[in-house]
């Protein structure tokens, strides 16, 4: 397999062509939203301008519509790992389309149920299980980290677990540390205690194949605006479910599925950019294995050379970062554990405040977050409140001389 050609990528996206004082900027900001494919635009304005219509007209624009709708459900049903297209719903964004999913399930439980949510999410996969459990009646108990290495503590998963959880939900990987947690052991602890499993995968999909179906999970989201699509959520469930929950919708929606759970007119426009952000990376992996009979494979193939270019930018960051006193890094720094992280960073600064940090970096044209990033939980856990991290997050687009301009930046403070 061929190694990843990251400047015929880079060149595929004109968004990191921008300069800063002169310099080229440096995109560290993926994980709150990548940038995009010009083929991911055209996608999106080719609907607009080409085939804007709304949903099953017998006229050609909406015939065209909803060939393009369901190429969608069929190109994400690859993606995540699952044979039924029916399976895949889109919506407004993750939070919306968990929350609604949350009150469904609420529905179903019972006082005195148990819901279980961990201190390494972000909000978006807390707080909307928090709020369910209160209108059931159902108690909420959260399962820790090691602080050490914002690794989930799955000892203390096997202690809450019991035959009254109904639900477990958990991130596939940390948007602040990088964290990766083992969701086919979680999993199995899960089916062990009769329970469901919710995965958040809007940081993990990047970065790493998803496969529901090798997870045996029950329901899981993630985020187009992350792996260089339009800004729009994606959920899949199993088909039972999704059939059998008491989903809130209009009396003209189906009662089918997916169109039960997708409320109102979508977003067609974006759902386009969705197939085609895909597609984008199916093609990488057609480009590193040539002859890869399926889109499945192709994604496969994308993601292990994607995964192989990772690891070399988290290693260098790892390696600058520890001559580095003046930081202290959270998660995983142990270079012969790369296996746990995605190469997504945070770190304090001795001398200055997040915030400080970030704009001493934007002047230099190196774009980086400050704050949670609405991953309160594990902030509050760490006692980083109120000001939070700086977070670094490295996508395949990312190089090993941008990793090292950081490094530089940060090795100037020392003085």
């Amino acid at each position: 397999m061929s190694a990843l050609d990251v400047d015929a990528c880079r060149r595929e996206f004109p968004g990191l062509q921008r300069e800063i004082a002169g310099r080229p900027a440096v995109f560290f900001d993926g994980p709150a939203g990548s940038q995009v494919p010009r083929r991911v635009a055209d996608a999106v304005a080719r609907y607009l301008l080409a085939t804007n219509a709304n949903h099953e007209g017998v006229f050609a624009t909406s015939r065209e519509s909803d060939e393009i709708l369901a190429a969608a459900h069929r190109s994400a049903a690859d993606f995540l790992g699952c044979g039924d297209p029916d399976e895949i719903v889109f919506g407004a964004n993750m939070t919306s389309l968990t929350l609604a999913l949350s009150r469904a399930l609420a529905r179903t439980w019972r006082a005195g149920d148990q819901i279980l949510v961990t201190q390494s999410e972000h909000d978006a996969n807390y707080t909307p299980w928090v709020l369910a459990a209160k209108e059931a009646e159902a108690t909420v108990d959260v399962v820790e980290i090691n602080p050490s290495d914002c690794t989930l503590s799955l000892d203390d998963l096997r202690r809450k677990l019991s035959r009254r959880t109904r639900l477990l939900a958990v991130g596939c990987a940390s948007n602040a540390t990088g964290t990766v947690h083992p969701v086919g052991e979680i999993a199995e602890l899960v089916r062990a205690a009769g329970a469901e499993l919710f995965l958040d995968a809007v940081h993990y999909a990047p970065h790493r194949l998803i496969d529901v179906a090798g997870w045996d999970c029950d329901y899981l989201v993630c985020s187009a605006y992350k792996f260089f699509g339009p800004h729009l959520g994606i959920l899949w469930g199993r088909r039972q479910k999704l059939e059998s929950l008491p989903a809130r919708k209009l009396r003209t929606a189906p009662d089918s599925i997916p169109g039960r759970w997708m409320t109102g007119t979508q977003n067609h426009e974006g759902i386009a950019g969705v197939l085609e952000a895909i597609d984008y990376l199916a093609d990488l992996g057609r480009r590193a294995a040539p002859g890869a009979p399926s889109r499945r494979l192709a994604l496969e193939a994308a993601y292990e050379s994607i995964g192989r270019h990772e690891r070399l930018l988290a290693e260098e960051m790892l390696r600058g970062a520890a001559e580095l006193p003046s930081l202290k890094l959270y998660g995983v720094t142990d270079l012969a554990r790369l296996g746990e992280r995605v190469p997504t960073f945070c770190f304090t600064h001795r001398r200055f405040r997040p915030r400080a940090l970030a704009e001493h970096l934007a002047e230099r044209g190196i774009f980086a977050w400050h704050g949670n990033y609405y991953a309160l939980p594990l902030t509050e856990r760490l006692g980083l409140e109120p000001d939070g991290a700086l977070r670094v997050g490295f996508l395949h687009y990312n190089t090993r001389e941008e990793v090292q301009r950081l490094l530089a930046e940060l090795r100037a403070l020392e003085a």
